[in-house]
């Protein structure tokens, strides 16, 4: 029995910390396992150290490419295989919406470059869910958290921004992108609503 990769994405300050929340009060009948990019081990702490740094960008991309095997092998692979419905708070698609943006320059079409990086060992998702925001809503959200992340400018994020719907447009059947510009409410809602149709669906 083959279980399910569910993946929440969005902008830095889309949402996404509050509506995985809520998810987890309202998901309870699947027993979801919830996990995270970067991870929460030895990989993942070096990641996030190095995004509040000046880390040369070839050598950021592939630490978070190196968390994310280990996330892979070490725990979806496992859970999926033995039927388990996984929610990540991002994935494979941050890699593509931010390293295309910092790798800019250094690659003719840097989200390909790195999508073939990933090609034939990583998982990919049954759905994912972007968050989309405008980026100056999502600064004005989380005023005073931006001054210590170097990837949450929002010239920076417009761009990410961009990346994210260059990929659901890409791949329309997988991606469902829900609108966070109205009300927490309404964003909880489609973001479970989007969800749940993904899994009754899948279960028939």
């Amino acid at each position: 029995m083959k279980g399910h990769l569910i993946t929440i994405e969005g902008i830095d300050g889309s949402g996404k910390s509050t509506v995985l929340r809520f998810l987890k009060e309202k998901l309870d009948r699947y027993d979801p396992i919830y996990t995270q990019e970067p991870t929460k081990g030895y990989i993942g702490d070096v990641v996030r150290g190095v995004i509040c740094t000046d880390t040369d960008h070839l050598a950021e991309a592939f630490l978070f490419v190196a968390d994310h095997a280990e996330h892979v092998n070490r725990l979806l692979k496992p859970a999926l295989e033995s039927g388990k419905i996984v929610i990540s708070d991002r994935y494979s698609d941050s890699r593509y919406a931010y390293q295309g943006v910092t790798l800019s320059g250094s690659f003719e079409d840097p989200i390909r470059w790195i999508q073939d990086i990933h090609r034939g060992w990583t998982i990919v998702p049954d759905l994912t869910v972007l968050i989309d925001v405008d980026p100056k809503i999502a600064v004005k959200r989380c005023a005073g958290r931006f001054a210590t992340n170097k990837f949450e400018k929002v010239e920076f994020l417009s761009e990410v921004r961009s990346n994210y719907l260059r990929l659901a447009k890409e791949e329309p059947d997988r991606f469902v992108v829900v609108d966070a510009g109205g009300s927490l409410k309404n964003l909880k809602k489609q973001v479970l609503e989007g969800i749940e149709e993904f899994l009754s669906h899948k279960n028939r």
